[in-house]
């Protein structure tokens, strides 16, 4: 016993989910809709998929004919069975890539022309440049060289010598693309010859070998700002690499690697450095002159001062990057406890200590830190 089964017709209109009044660009909007979500590359090993965007493939080729579209409002499907009927016998004979190309030509590559003459950017380029600490601090006017593609004068970036320009690629007749068939449609590929150009040198430049580009040596000011950190990059658009074919240039990087000092080191626009100092200097008090990145200057110590304090030198810092003003310099004064006394000291020591009463009793760290804190 056999049975036969009924092939149930979509309604155009409802399945792109239009209007029968819908303009041309309302109807290719919404085939655009659903051809890409169920266009089989993007649902492989998927029948459903593949049966809906038949479908969708199948009512905007009949509704974008506005003959075949009259006769589908006046009769329905029968109207136009000899065009859309039970599966494509009209639409396998069409150039599906026509309809595709301008959509599915950046997804999948299909369609959509041949490349502009396979304009590309040219690279960005990388450049370190290693600075002293003060010249991170307040910033440096240099020259640098670099070696960088340019456009080849002999050619002027045609790749060809002069007088013999590109010939059309045999492969896709000049096209960019070359055509595939693969089932009810087809697919058009870049030319695997030509790189999508459309053009090959056959006779390349002696001075670029076909290229295009040259590479150069170039001498570029840099400026670098006062306060920059170490791992700052500069950047300076177009000057890279030349881009090929009339492509854009790329950009110039330079990567700034800064030196420790020598003794003071950097918290971000702040400066921080330790003075060692002797004992009589914070229990009495004193003046000292402690350096900065402009000469010394005067440090006051306050009498009972204890070890491990911390003075702030206000604006004698990094000054702010692109930004008025500078950060601070903090010294930190620790007593410096001599390894040897003559018997002179010892003896002077000896007396004080008699006269100083301090319980040596333990305490933790904790404590310890808000004592510090406190005499700050």
């Amino acid at each position: 016993m056999s049975s036969t089964s009924k092939v149930t017709k979509v309604e155009y209109y409802e399945f792109l989910g239009v209007t029968r009044d819908c303009s041309d660009q309302e109807l290719k909007t919404a085939y655009r809709r659903l051809a890409m979500q169920f266009h089989p590359d993007r649902n492989p090993d998927n029948p459903q998929a593949e049966e809906k965007f038949k479908q969708a493939s199948e009512a905007y080729q009949v509704l974008s004919d506005p003959q075949k579209r009259a006769a589908y409002d006046r009769y329905g499907h029968a109207g136009v069975s000899s065009a859309g009927g039970t599966g494509f016998e009209g639409f396998a004979n069409t150039d599906v890539g026509d309809i595709f190309g301008d959509f599915f030509g950046e997804m999948f590559n299909m369609g959509g022309g041949r490349r502009n003459g396979r304009q590309q950017r040219g690279r960005d380029i990388r450049y370190d440049l290693s600075l002293e600490f003060e010249e991170a601090v307040f910033g440096k006017q240099t020259e640098i060289q670099i070696r960088r593609a340019e456009v080849c004068v002999d050619c002027r970036g045609s790749g060809a010598p002069p007088g013999r320009g590109p010939e059309t690629c045999q492969q896709c007749a000049g096209r960019g693309q070359v055509r595939y068939q693969q089932g009810f449609f087809s697919i058009a590929r870049t030319c695997p010859i030509c790189n999508g150009a459309g053009q090959v040198i056959t006779h390349p430049c002696l001075q670029c070998n076909g290229a295009g580009l040259t590479d150069r040596r170039h001498t570029i000011s840099v400026s670098v700002p006062a306060g920059v950190e170490d791992g700052t990059r500069i950047r300076y658009q177009g000057e890279g690499d030349a881009g090929r074919s009339g492509g854009p240039k790329g950009d110039l990087y330079v990567v700034l690697s800064v030196k420790p000092h020598e003794f003071f080191e950097r918290d971000g626009n702040d400066l921080y450095c330790v003075i060692f100092v002797s004992f009589p200097q914070l229990a009495l008090g004193d003046e000292i002159q402690v350096p900065t990145l402009e000469g010394d200057t005067t440090l006051r110590i306050q009498e009972g001062t204890q070890t491990g304090k911390e003075y702030r030198l206000r604006g004698k810092g990094v000054p702010h990057l692109n930004e008025h003003g500078r950060g601070d310099l903090v010294v930190q004064v620790v007593v410096q406890t001599p390894k040897k006394f003559s018997k002179p000291q010892r003896e002077l020591l000896r007396q004080l200590g008699e006269t100083m009463h301090i319980e040596n009793k333990p305490t933790s760290r904790s404590l310890l830190g808000k004592m510090k804190d406190l005499f700050s």
